[in-house]
């Protein structure tokens, strides 16, 4: 077993003075608290490295800690294992599985060939809208869409003053 411990779900507010002092409590000597920051943000990640000065204070430390509150959250303490080596300029598979350069977007849009049919391909500013009636997106009457007594679409509202059997304007 090694000396560097790997302590996990630390708050946010955790500082390396403060996980030193936990580590060193019942006379363990720490030899260093490393604390593992986002690069962007400048904030904690949540987890950090503690490296014992030997085996036997690692041992007590994790038998000591794990699971025990540290900043209202339950510290886990277990040996740090070693990252495994990659060799130079390589890079971790894609989450989709592809070898290519990384893609950017996710692609969408129409699809298919480029053509001027109904299933895809670019489309002029000047061309009809696809699918449905042409007249229906810009709100004109068309030879299949009657006009109703207000002028323009459908109203929702319940109507009672006749007796017939649609009461629904």
């Amino acid at each position: 077993m090694g000396t560097r411990l790997f302590v996990g779900n630390l708050s946010f507010s955790a500082t390396e003075d403060g996980l030193r002092d936990c580590f060193a409590a019942d006379g363990r000597q720490v030899a260093s608290v490393r604390i593992m920051l986002d690069r962007e943000t400048g904030r904690s990640r949540g987890f950090a490295f503690v490296d014992m000065t030997n085996e036997a204070d690692a041992k007590a430390a994790i038998v000591a800690l794990d699971g025990v509150d540290f900043d209202g959250r339950p510290l886990r303490v277990n040996e740090a294992t070693e990252r495994p080596e990659r060799p130079a300029g390589a890079r971790p598979p894609r989450r989709d599985g592809g070898d290519g350069p990384p893609r950017f977007g996710s692609g969408g849009g129409q699809g298919g060939p480029r053509s001027s049919g109904p299933g895809g391909g670019a489309r002029r500013f000047d061309d009809p809208p696809r699918g449905g009636r042409p007249d229906a997106r810009r709100g004109e009457r068309g030879p299949d869409r009657p006009r109703d007594d207000a002028g323009g679409r459908k109203s929702r509202r319940p109507r009672d003053d006749d007796d017939d059997d649609n009461d629904w304007e």
